[in-house]
């Protein structure tokens, strides 16, 4: 995005944009992760230094397009999951940056099982005597 003003150009990076989309996706409820895709491996939970992985975007001077690729939690219904995700990586993108989003497209890649009780229960194979 560029946008003269009197002191200058504004631009904003492709970076900044996919991390906005990808910290928005994941505050989505019934999205679990995002996915790196076929060719990296499982889907991993995304930290905040690695919030751009499953998010791809085009930014141009007014306009950004976004491209996502997720895993939602079982049980979830997809469809209504999917559409508020849209809505809520719009709405973020277009409030922080002032581009207008034309499309987010979503690639639903993955069903996650019981996502929390598999984490406790790694923790306790991990650490057994762990106080609970």
């Amino acid at each position: 995005m560029s946008e003269e003003i009197q002191a200058g150009l504004i631009r904003i990076s492709d970076d900044v944009v996919s991390t906005i989309a990808g910290l928005a996706a994941l505050e989505t409820p019934g999205i679990s992760a995002m996915s790196g895709g076929i060719s990296e491996g499982l889907a991993k939970r995304l930290s905040g230094k690695n919030v751009q992985r499953g998010v791809s975007v085009e930014v141009g001077q007014l306009e950004a397009a976004i491209d996502l690729r997720v895993i939602v939690l079982y049980g979830s219904k997809i469809q209504e999951v999917c559409s508020d995700l849209q809505q809520n990586v719009r709405d973020a993108v277009e409030n922080m940056t002032g581009l207008s989003v034309v499309e987010v497209n979503v690639k639903v890649e993955g069903v996650a099982f019981h996502e929390r009780e598999e984490e406790v229960l790694q923790l306790e194979e991990v650490h057994p005597h762990r106080v609970k």
